[in-house]
C-alpha cells in the first residue's frame, strides 16, 4: 500500500516539483544524510530508546551545513534549479 494517499495537495510557490523515478533512493538526497547517520551509529549501543534519541539528537544538533550540502547538493539538483531559474 503506498505511503502518500493525499486526494489533493497544496504546492507553496517556492517548490519545485521534480520527476523522480518510482522505489530510486539513489536520486533522494536525504537517503545519503540516513547513511551517514547510519555510519556513525553503526556499532553503538544504547541501553534505551531514550539514549538512542538523544544521541541522534546531537548528531543531529552537531551536522554543519557544510556536511549537509556536500551530501545533498548534487549536481543535477542545481541544475535543475538554475533551469527553472531559482
Amino acid at each position: 500500500m503506498p505511503a502518500h494517499t493525499a486526494q489533493s495537495l497544496t504546492i507553496p510557490d517556492h517548490v519545485i516539483w521534480m520527476f523522480q523515478p518510482p522505489y530510486c533512493p539513489e536520486l533522494n538526497p536525504i537517503e545519503r544524510v540516513w547513511r551517514e547517520l547510519k555510519r556513525a551509529f553503526a556499532w553503538a549501543r544504547f541501553d534505551d530508546l531514550g539514549e538512542l534519541q538523544h544521541a541522534i539528537s546531537l548528531w543531529v544538533h552537531d551536522l554543519s551545513p557544510q556536511l549537509v550540502r556536500s551530501l545533498t547538493q548534487w549536481d543535477w539538483i542545481v541544475d535543475a534549479l538554475c533551469v527553472t531559474r531559482i
